[in-house]
């Protein structure tokens, strides 16, 4: 349901509060604000623009470090004062270095782990820096050291223990043995330089 820019809420001082999301993993990288005409740029050029209270002037982000971000899509809410910018996103988000500007809890135990919604990106990226590393006593690394055919194998192997498990109807082994199928899929999409976002891109392509 497309909506027009002049339902668009401004405040009293004419911005909007705008959530920027990665197109891919789904992560919050970062919330600025926008005006109309930021907005209306953000149209034209397809790439995300701002506008910067504290310089007082739109401002293109990337335009100097070069971490655009390309639009896929813009949102707004239900109350039609505030707004999404999906996008493409070329390097990372905060000033900081971070990849998202929330990088940080508040009042909660340290979690080392990725969010749920990111797994996949974040486990390809872990399978990838162990192939480099070759960290010691690392089972993905030894697998990268037995090469290509060894991978296929696993993944051939890992297939056919899954299709046994959904034959059982056993849920906790489907769910095991889907795990482990995923897990050596990804190493051998890593092995084979194949992103996730090529499997995405071509799944959306068929999507109907």
């Amino acid at each position: 349901m497309d909506i027009d820019i002049n339902k668009i809420k401004f405040d009293e001082k004419g911005l909007v509060p705008v959530i920027t999301q990665s197109y891919y993993t789904g992560k919050v990288l970062m919330q600025a604000y926008a005006n109309k005409e930021a907005i209306e740029k953000t149209i034209e050029t397809g790439y995300a623009t701002y506008f910067s209270r504290s310089r007082n002037k739109l401002w293109i982000k990337g335009e100097t470090s070069g971490n655009k971000q390309k639009i896929v899509k813009i949102k707004i809410d239900c109350d039609e004062d505030s707004i999404l910018y999906l996008v493409k996103d070329y390097g990372v988000a905060c000033h900081t270095g971070e990849e998202s500007c929330f990088y940080r809890d508040i009042d909660f135990k340290e979690d080392q782990k990725p969010d749920a919604y990111e797994i996949f990106h974040k486990l390809y990226e872990k399978i990838e820096s162990r192939r480099k590393e070759k960290p010691e006593n690392s089972y993905v690394a030894k697998m990268f050291e037995k090469g290509s055919d060894k991978i296929i194998q696993k993944v051939g192997e890992e297939a056919v223990e899954t299709v046994i498990a959904l034959k059982n109807k056993d849920k906790d082994e489907i769910v095991y043995e889907a795990s482990d199928l995923l897990f050596h899929l990804i190493m051998a999409l890593v092995d084979a330089g194949v992103s996730l976002q090529d499997i995405q891109e071509e799944l959306l392509r068929r999507y109907k």
